[in-house]
């Protein structure tokens, strides 16, 4: 484990947050969650529920020997208009940029069941994240959020950097208006599907590890 890093941004007055955890070679995966919230409620379910899952994916994925190397990133002011993942982006080299195979992000998890923002996902990431969740015999469903707007995977869409976004919004929980209100509490969130994507997810960011990409060059661990 490398000690995490703290990247100030230009439009911030908090740092994003980035901690790697080396493979055995120079290729990537990206797992990011937002730590930012709105005034309005306490911001469990945006964005706790995502940027808590960031340190207990880590410890899932140190367990085995891997070969890319994932870095774990909480992301600052999301809400400000994606500040700190446009800051990331905008400072990877063309080398890094080709280097990484995915980018998961977690946005507003355990208000129902794990979603996928399907229409915003690489077809492949999508694809493996079913499997998985069959797998495991946990619910998933592809839902769009495209009306509610945007999240951090979209700043990796602008380099082409494929990326996939986990959620747990329905219509149901949408017309609930918990988002950016004083509902966003612990309370609103449904603790044994939030388990459940949390299995999931443990499940899903290592596989990707052999479903992704094909390491540039390998060194001797």
């Amino acid at each position: 484990m490398r000690p995490a890093a703290y990247f100030r941004t230009a439009r911030s007055k908090l740092p994003n947050v980035i901690c790697v955890l080396p493979g055995s070679s120079d290729k990537v995966i990206i797992v990011g969650a937002h730590f930012d919230r709105v005034s309005e409620g306490d911001g469990v379910v945006d964005n706790w529920s995502g940027a808590s899952l960031l340190p207990s994916l880590y410890e899932a994925v140190k367990i085995e020997p891997r070969k890319h190397t994932y870095i774990f990133i909480g992301f600052t002011d999301e809400e400000k208009g994606l500040v700190g993942s446009h800051y990331y982006v905008r400072q990877m080299t063309k080398e890094q940029v080709a280097a990484a195979d995915a980018m998961v992000n977690m946005d507003t998890l355990g208000l129902a069941s794990t979603e996928a923002w399907a229409s915003h996902s690489d077809k492949v990431l999508y694809g493996a994240l079913i499997y998985i969740a069959r797998q495991l015999n946990v619910p998933l469903d592809g839902v769009n959020v495209d009306q509610i707007g945007s999240s951090d995977a979209e700043s990796f869409t602008k380099r082409k950097i494929p990326r996939i976004t986990i959620h747990s919004l329905t219509q149901e929980t949408w017309n609930a208006r918990i988002l950016h209100t004083s509902k966003d509490k612990l309370s609103a969130m449904r603790l044994d599907d939030y388990y459940q994507t949390y299995r999931l997810l443990a499940a899903y960011v290592a596989y990707l590890d052999q479903v992704v990409g094909i390491p540039a060059k390998t060194t001797t661990p």
